[in-house]
């Protein structure tokens, strides 16, 4: 069946042109231009190959080492009674803590599943200044340094997630020179591609770069695994300033910052439950993190 050329030319021009704008975009009233009504997100120009990595190998093994198998299904959680009547209408808004604890070191890890393997959520970077404390001009050494370092800036990307460096402030006051609302230090979250080129970076160039670093210390075997920070899934250390100027981000312009920085990183892993810190730290050792006993 042929159709006429007049029919064939309106349906190439009724296809070819735009759709008509029905509501017009509002314009940011600095630069004039057109906000979209929706969030845009960059993608990554090319795959991250350590988070490839995790998918491809780690993931598998990750999840044969730190798996428990359960014959029985688990007994019921303890019910632990609350210290005050609830339906007490003089007790309603009066503290009301729980008899025997929150039990938050007893409680067993989730049943393992293909959903629910020990993966790294975030890497927060921590830097305390105590200048900053005195004159909160002496952070911006401080900052620039972190955002070369991870490439973050607040909104970076059009990911609207993103938080970029942020000021640490602080939260109670401290020996009398630590006071709320006083400027302390820096820190920044990484996830996602950004995260684990970090790693990468500190793995491949710094580390072994450190002269007499003989790796990240593990608890001794008399240490309990019921405490609140075996129970966390996170895994904390601390980088010298000279650790700073390896990082290749630093060292190709270190002439630019003041002094080096050192600071804490912490790996948040999604581990929960007795043993978490152990699961994350074979996470870990599967990225070539050195970890070693006294």
């Amino acid at each position: 069946m042929s159709h006429p050329p007049q029919r064939i030319a309106r349906s190439l021009t009724r296809f070819g042109r735009p759709p008509p704008i029905r509501k017009p975009l509002r314009r940011n009233w600095r630069t004039r231009l057109p906000v979209p009504h929706v969030n845009i997100v960059g993608r990554a120009f090319a795959p991250c190959r350590l988070e490839d990595y995790y998918y491809a190998t780690v993931q598998d093994n990750a999840m044969y080492m730190t798996y428990i198998h359960e014959s029985a299904p688990r007994p019921p959680p303890r019910q632990i009674r609350l210290t005050y009547d609830p339906s007490n209408p003089y007790a309603r808004f009066r503290h009301n803590p729980p008899i025997g604890g929150s039990q938050l070191g007893t409680k067993p890890p989730p049943a393992d599943t293909p959903d629910n393997v020990v993966c790294l959520e975030k890497i927060v970077l921590h830097s305390f200044m105590k200048q900053a404390i005195a004159s909160r001009s002496n952070l911006l050494g401080l900052v620039m340094a972190m955002r070369a370092l991870t490439g973050e800036t607040e909104k970076g990307g059009g990911k609207h997630a993103v938080s970029g460096v942020q000021v640490v402030y602080g939260k109670k006051s401290v020996g009398g020179w630590i006071r709320p609302g006083v400027p302390a230090g820096a820190k920044v979250e990484l996830r996602g591609a950004p995260m684990y080129d970090f790693l990468g970076q500190l793995v491949e160039f710094v580390l072994p770069r450190l002269k007499d670093f003989p790796g990240i210390m593990l608890p001794p075997p008399s240490a309990s695994e019921h405490s609140p920070s075996a129970v966390s899934g996170v895994v904390s250390i601390g980088l010298s300033p000279a650790a700073m100027a390896f990082f290749p981000q630093i060292e190709v312009n270190i002439d630019a910052y003041p002094k080096s920085y050192g600071m804490h990183v912490h790996f948040v892993t999604n581990a929960v439950g007795v043993g978490a810190e152990n699961r994350a730290r074979a996470l870990l050792s599967a990225f070539q993190l050195p970890f070693t006993r006294r």
